[in-house]
């Protein structure tokens, strides 16, 4: 079997290996290699780059894995599906574009873990401003960063069913936000995106095509890694499948993996390192003896509160089909028109009741009713928020079942499973129905297709969100960084505990999960980790003060000092 050697091998080719690879890519005496196992995001694959064919990538096996949940229990029984991107720039190539960091709370609960003091948000902020590329704040803004890898513009929230959510928003007794990214995160605003000039802008059209020609960096795609290579245990190199055919070995000083929270866990079991006992059932040799891989698995769980629009103003005739062909010239000769937005332009966070120290609801708007598989219900125009609880205490796992690295592992999410979740739930349509039949919203009201008047006791809104709720899409926390004995990751570091050479940089790696879409806190771990990883001295922290709810207030419950 031939063997190449490069100082560095990054397993995956997605939203946090295309930032390693672009930084550590920068010393030119660093030879880097990226394996991605997805197919390549051709210039032209209108698919991934127009922003509102965002529907059509997921479900498909040529650009998505395919996941679903073992039937959760909660949920009558139901698997989940849950997308993940099987193409360069992985889920940042078919996600909803949205990028919002989160609020800066979640990082001071990161930081309340033992070890992990440099993770507070005023380390993680010049991250964050590092990475932007902000055309909507202003350029001396401290809040926001300008000239970074990626760019981001801001919805631009004009239909008049947007004027009238934010409208209703203030009747309801909400806040308006400037920034959901600034300093105060609380409250309903127009959302930042990933496009620019109408194009989705991956984190592989980011970071990773502008760079292509250093000599120093090798990218290949169809290259399915199956295993690390261990001497003892240090990793020296991985061993992958390639499309062209047949098995292939890197020799490697380090092993980077950034695969997200489903393959890097699934990846570290099958090389050995995670839990003795279940590697030894299956007849694994343990490398090291792991028994957070694949533990503390947290996503968002959503649901569409979706009306029916007395007036003619919504995006709903964009979803014709005879439409389409005239939606896509605009969009591949213009840049504009109906297939330029992602549609996710605005919406916000709110606290579901006045318990929670910071907002633990989180609201997308749509000037349209549709699902994320593209399905609209036959009733003329609507319009729409996702909403669901962010901080569920609910924890899951990733397992393997096999030896095989092609048998997707058993992801058991345990959604809706505690006392926590059954009583939020309720509160969170509570809330979208109040905003949603206030005053602003009376002339485009035409009364609630979902779930429906009929859905009104708390039973009857758990019933309908075990039976209709999707997945936000934010699997994480599956290999937590933090110095305990369920940690898997060195937070200092980024070292894979109990191994050297082997360091790790993706969701996978958040110590819990954050109250956003998480695509945002992907790409800071990643540009933080490249400079724990070079041995760069990290940017200085900026302890600036941030909106704070309730002064006062215990900041975390019991349940969020617990690691475990």
């Amino acid at each position: 079997m031939p063997t190449e050697t490069f100082d560095c091998v990054i397993v995956g080719g997605g939203s946090a290996g295309s930032a390693l690879a672009n930084r550590l890519s920068a010393d030119p005496g660093t030879r880097v290699l990226v394996l991605e196992a997805g197919r390549p995001d051709w210039r032209f694959d209108v698919f991934i780059h127009m922003p509102a064919a965002l529907a059509f990538p997921i479900g498909s096996r040529f650009y998505d894995w395919r996941y679903a949940s073992e039937p959760e229990p909660f949920m009558h029984g139901r698997r989940v599906a849950h997308a993940r991107g099987r193409v360069l720039g992985g889920s940042s190539s078919v996600n909803g574009m949205i990028f919002q960091r989160g609020n800066p709370l979640d990082f001071e609960r990161w930081a309340a873990a033992p070890g992990m003091a440099t993770w507070d948000f005023a380390h993680c902020l010049p991250y964050f401003r590092r990475l932007e590329d902000t055309i909507a704040a202003a350029a001396d803004d401290p809040w926001r960063g300008h000239g970074g890898p990626l760019p981001l513009e801001r919805g631009p929230a004009t239909n008049p069913l947007f004027q009238a959510f934010f409208e209703a928003v203030g009747e309801a007794g909400y806040a308006l936000t400037a920034d959901v990214n600034g300093y105060r995160q609380e409250g309903f605003a127009r959302f930042d995106r990933n496009i620019r000039r109408g194009r989705r802008i991956s984190a592989a059209r980011a970071y990773l095509h502008p760079v292509m020609g250093r000599r120093n960096l090798a990218v290949r795609t169809g290259a399915f890694v199956t295993r690390i290579l261990f001497e003892g245990r240090r990793a020296v190199g991985v061993e992958y499948r390639s499309a062209l055919g047949g098995l292939r070995r890197i020799r490697a000083g380090e092993v980077i993996l950034a695969g997200g929270s489903i393959n890097s866990p699934q990846l570290l079991q099958l090389s050995g390192v995670g839990n003795a006992a279940e590697l030894g059932a299956l007849g694994i040799p343990v490398v090291a003896d792991l028994p957070g891989v694949g533990e503390n698995l947290q996503d968002h769980l959503e649901v569409y509160v979706q009306y029916r629009s007395r007036e003619a103003v919504s995006m709903q005739p964009a979803l014709q089909r005879w439409r389409r062909p005239w939606i896509g010239f605009q969009w591949l000769f213009l840049r504009r028109g109906p297939g330029a937005t992602n549609h996710f332009e605005g919406g916000g966070f709110a606290r579901s009741n006045d318990g929670v120290a910071y907002p633990n609801l989180m609201f997308h708007f749509l000037p349209l009713a549709i699902r994320y598989d593209g399905s609209a219900p036959p009733s003329g125009h609507g319009y729409q928020v996702h909403v669901g609880p962010m901080y569920s205490d609910a924890r899951g796992t990733v397992k393997i079942r096999s030896t095989d690295p092609t048998t997707h592992p058993a992801l058991r999410f345990n959604y809706l499973s505690t006392e926590q979740d059954r009583r939020e739930w309720p509160e969170a349509i509570r809330v979208a129905r109040t905003i949603l039949n206030q005053p602003a919203m009376a002339r485009f009201n035409g009364g609630e297709l979902s779930p429906g008047p009929s859905v009104a006791t708390d039973a009857e809104i758990l019933d309908w969100v075990a039976r209709d709720a999707e997945t936000a899409l934010h699997p994480s926390c599956t290999a937590r960084m933090g110095t305990d004995g369920l940690a898997v990751v060195d937070p200092l570091t980024m070292r894979v505990h109990g191994t050297d050479g082997l360091r790790l940089a993706d969701a996978s790696a958040f110590p819990s999960v954050t109250n956003a879409n998480i695509y945002a806190p992907v790409m800071m771990v990643a540009e933080k980790a490249a400079d724990l990883i070079a041995g760069n001295a990290p940017l200085a922290p900026d302890p600036r003060p941030f909106y704070r709810h309730g002064a006062g207030m215990p900041l975390f419950e019991d349940r969020d000092s617990d690691p475990a």
